[in-house]
């Protein structure tokens, strides 16, 4: 490597897909020099920190789609990864659950889904249900085995480490200002001021994706439009409610799953999210408002048609973050037995979710590449569960780019 560069390859963005990708990198071709460069004062605070911890089976993606191939394989992957390291993490496996007639044809839609994606699932009928978890309701549901959960927290910081054992430097507190390319080399200032070249430069941004990508003189095509989640708990003393992992019938229109009840590692039962449009890429309650980033979300015209299209479910979301009584109606239609005293606050994500200009939501993983440059531009859930084959899968295109 010529002496111009500081390193082969700058990753930006330190949540789970980054330093994915930096571990790929060191295990691919040993002896890459690859550096993270991490806003935050450490990884996995955002998207990676801030979700149910819910390893996915892969039943809801189309078959043949990157998220279901990614998500089947990396499911697997991830709780080896989880039981090789001492990471915390069960296979619990979970129930989907119709709660209406309406949603049963959706439901046996999603057998033969999981089926095509070669997961094993079992159909049950209302009394079968409470074989599994005795408090919920439903007129039918499906097992899925393989669904688990673990701390992508724990795993992403472990990824740093095995990253920078084989070499590599994670930097936090290093936020990426300007981007540009001369010649064979990629440059970045950072918020410090510190200047970086490199053979080429991988953009994990996630919240930011989109506008690293402008920074790098880019059209994503594509702009991240954020959606909060907001969560609940169940009261330590009513956790006895739920043994595992409980879902709804998913609106198929939406790649949003719905409110459901997840039991956690640690013993807590997370209730939620809901989906309702965020003030800021960052804006995990109502009250962060980023003028400059809520500007160019109402600027794109991507955000009013799907505003005109499903302001019904929109609505309907608003109205559950707003009111806990409508929250809690939700919850009832799984878990009968839940009251507004039983739920109590707990931490919110924001999802980075691309948007198209005709207003059509992205549905899968969506990478870009120009000279020297790989852009990851919508990788929402389930990419902390495929996370390690994401990682294989950029760090093989940067490398064929140099």
């Amino acid at each position: 490597m010529a002496a111009a560069y500081d390193c082969d390859v700058l990753v930006v963005g330190g949540g789970i897909v980054g330093l994915s990708t930096a571990y790929a990198l060191t295990r691919a071709v040993p002896g890459t020099r690859v550096v993270v460069l991490e806003k935050e004062s450490g990884p996995a605070r955002h998207q990676t920190g801030r979700n149910s911890g819910v390893i996915h089976s892969g039943i809801y993606y189309r078959p043949g789609s990157l998220k279901a191939r990614f998500a089947v394989q990396g499911a697997a992957e991830m709780v080896k990864f989880c039981a090789e390291h001492g990471l915390p993490h069960e296979v619990t496996g979970k129930l989907i659950v119709a709660t209406e007639r309406a949603e049963l044809p959706r439901l046996h839609a999603l057998v033969q889904r999981g089926r095509a994606n070669g997961i094993p699932v079992r159909e049950l009928g209302r009394a079968q249900i409470a074989e599994y978890e005795p408090r919920v309701r439903g007129l039918g549901a499906i097992r899925v085995g393989t669904t688990g959960v673990c701390d992508f927290g724990a795993v992403a910081e472990r990824l740093a480490g095995l990253a920078e054992d084989a070499g590599a430097s994670v930097r936090y507190g290093a936020e990426v200002r300007v981007i540009g390319r001369r010649g064979s080399a990629v440059a970045v200032r950072t918020a410090r001021g510190e200047v970086l070249r490199a053979r080429a430069l991988v953009n994990c941004a996630g919240l930011h994706s989109d506008a690293v990508a402008r920074m790098a003189g880019d059209d994503p095509g594509a702009r991240i439009v954020p959606f909060r989640g907001e969560y609940f708990e169940l009261r330590p003393e009513r956790t006895d409610l739920v043994r595992g992992l409980v879902y709804p019938v998913p609106d198929p229109a939406f790649p949003f799953l719905g409110v459901h009840l997840t039991r956690g590692i640690e013993g807590h039962v997370h209730v939620g999210p809901n989906a309702v449009p965020a003030l800021a890429r960052e804006g995990y309650a109502w009250h962060v408002v980023r003028p400059s980033e809520l500007a160019g979300t109402l600027a794109y015209p991507g955000t009013w048609r799907i505003a005109r299209r499903h302001w019904r479910y929109g609505a309907g979301e608003v109205q559950r973050s707003l009111s806990k009584r409508a929250f809690t109606e939700t919850v009832r239609r799984l878990l009968p037995e839940v009251t507004e005293d039983d739920l109590i606050p707990a931490p919110s994500g924001v999802r980075a979710q691309a948007v198209l200009r005709d207003g059509s939501l992205v549905d899968d993983f969506l990478f870009a590449e120009s000279p020297r440059m790989v852009h990851v531009l919508n990788a929402p859930s389930p990419a902390a569960t495929a996370s390690l084959p994401i990682g294989r899968e950029v760090a093989r295109r940067v490398l064929a780019g140099l």
